[in-house]
C-alpha cells in the first residue's frame, strides 16, 4: 500500500491538518518561501501568526510569542535565559527526562522527582527547595501518554510564586485549557496537534522570564547567542526573527491557527474528549489490550498509549494493511506498546473506524 493512502495516527509527525493542502498551494503560488525575511510581506505573516496564536491561547498581555527551530531548542533557551544555578524537573517519561538531562549538560544544579512509567509525579510528595529558580512540568508526556493534572501546576505556582513555572505542551496544545496567568513559559512544536510539517518551535513566554534573562545578562552570565530571549523579543516587536526563519512554517501555522479559531477551541476540545473516551473504553473492554496509564486522572486525551501482550509490531502491521498508521511504543516500551494520536485533524469517523478494527483484532 502506498504511503499516500495512509491516515497517520502516529504521535508526531502525524496527519497534516485537513486545511493545510489549500494553504500550502496558496503559499507556493505567492512564493512565500522566497520573500525577504526583512520585508513587509514576512512582517505581515509573522503578525498574523502571532496574533492568531495569542487569540487561540487567550494569552495575557505581557506574553511574547517567539519562534525557534524546535521544542528541543526551547529547552536550551529556557535554561540559558531563566536559570542561573538551579532548576527542578518533574519527570514522567522520556521527554521530561531529556529536558532534565539538558539542564545537567549545561552545568545547572538540576534536581528532579520521577514518577513510575505511565504515571505522574505526586506533588504532595515533592520536596522542592526554596532556592530553585525554575520548576519544569511536562503536561503531556508523549512517550507514555501520562498527563499531569493542571491543578497540580497551579498548586505549585501558589507554593512557589517567585520561581519560573515552565510547561511543555508539545503534544497537548491547543487542546489543553491552561491558565497562562499561572505559568511563565509554555512551548510546543507544530508537527503534533497543529498538523504541520516539523521544523518549527513556538515559545510563549512572559515578562518575568524576560526580566530574568536581562538580569543574568547584565550580571555577566552567558544566556546564549543569536537566540537569547532579549534578542528574540526585540525582533518579535518588529514582527521579525534574529535569523532567517522557517517562513513557510510560520505562514502555515498562522493559517491553521486561524482555521482553529474559526472552528472554535471549545468544539475542538469536545471532539477530542469524545474520541479519547471512545479509545479508552475500547482498550478497557478489550480482551487483550489495556491502557498503559492505569490512573484515569493521569490519562492524556491527545496521546493514547495501549499495552499489549504480543509484539506491538504485529498490531501495527495489521492496521497498516487497513490504511491506518499507528505509532510504536517509545524506547523501552517499543515492543509492547502502541500509541494513537488523537489530534484535531483526526476525525471522529477515523477514530471510530480504528476502534472497529481494534475490536476485531
Amino acid at each position: 500500500m502506498s504511503t499516500s493512502t495512509f491516515t497517520y495516527l502516529t504521535p508526531g509527525p502525524s496527519a497534516l491538518y485537513f486545511t493545510l493542502e489549500s494553504h500550502l498551494k496558496t503559499a507556493l503560488k505567492e512564493q512565500v518561501p522566497s520573500i525577504s525575511h526583512r520585508g513587509n510581506g514576512f512582517q505581515k505573516i509573522f503578525q498574523e501568526a502571532t496574533q492568531n496564536l495569542r487569540d487561540l491561547f487567550s494569552l495575557p498581555d505581557d506574553y511574547h510569542v517567539l519562534f525557534t527551530g524546535s521544542a528541543n531548542e526551547i529547552w536550551e533557551r529556557i535554561l540559558e535565559n531563566c536559570v542561573q544555578k538551579e532548576s527542578f524537573h518533574l519527570v514522567n517519561g522520556a521527554f521530561s527526562r531529556k529536558f532534565f538531562s539538558f539542564a545537567q549538560a549545561l552545568g545547572k544544579n538540576a534536581l528532579h522527582a520521577a514518577a513510575a512509567p505511565g504515571s505522574c509525579v505526586d506533588i504532595e510528595q515533592l520536596m522542592i527547595p526554596e532556592s530553585v529558580e525554575m520548576i519544569a512540568f511536562t503536561h503531556n508526556e508523549t512517550s507514555t501518554g501520562a498527563a499531569q493534572p493542571l491543578e497540580d501546576i497551579y498548586t505549585i505556582r501558589k507554593a512557589f510564586p517567585e520561581a519560573i513555572i515552565s510547561v511543555d505542551i508539545v503534544s497537548s496544545a491547543p487542546y489543553v485549557d491552561l491558565d497562562y496567568r499561572q505559568v511563565d513559559s509554555a512551548y510546543f512544536s507544530v508537527q503534533k496537534c497543529f498538523g504541520l510539517p516539523s521544523g518549527l518551535g513556538v515559545w510563549m513566554v512572559n515578562s518575568k522570564c524576560l526580566e530574568k534573562a536581562a538580569k543574568l545578562q547584565k550580571n555577566g552570565h552567558r544566556i546564549g547567542t543569536y537566540h537569547t530571549l532579549p534578542k528574540l523579543v526585540a525582533s518579535a516587536a518588529k514582527y521579525q526573527t534574529p535569523e532567517t526563519p522557517n517562513m513557510l512554517g510560520i505562514y502555515l501555522l498562522g493559517k491553521v491557527a486561524g482555521d482553529m479559531l474559526s472552528k472554535g477551541l471549545d468544539q475542538i476540545r469536545r471532539e477530542t474528549d469524545y474520541k479519547a473516551a471512545l479509545l479508552y473504553h475500547t482498550l478497557e473492554s478489550h480482551a487483550h489490550f489495556k491502557p498503559f496509564v492505569s490512573n484515569a486522572s493521569y490519562r492524556s486525551k491527545t496521546v493514547i498509549v495501549a499495552e499489549t501482550p504480543i509484539e506491538s509490531s504485529e498490531i501495527i502491521t495489521q492496521l497498516r494493511a487497513k490504511g491506518l498508521m499507528l505509532g510504536s511504543g517509545y524506547g523501552e516500551f517499543k515492543r509492547h506498546h502502541f500509541r494513537v494520536a488523537n489530534f484535531p485533524t483526526h476525525s471522529k469517523e477515523t477514530i471510530e473506524m480504528l476502534v472497529d478494527y481494534l475490536v476485531d483484532l
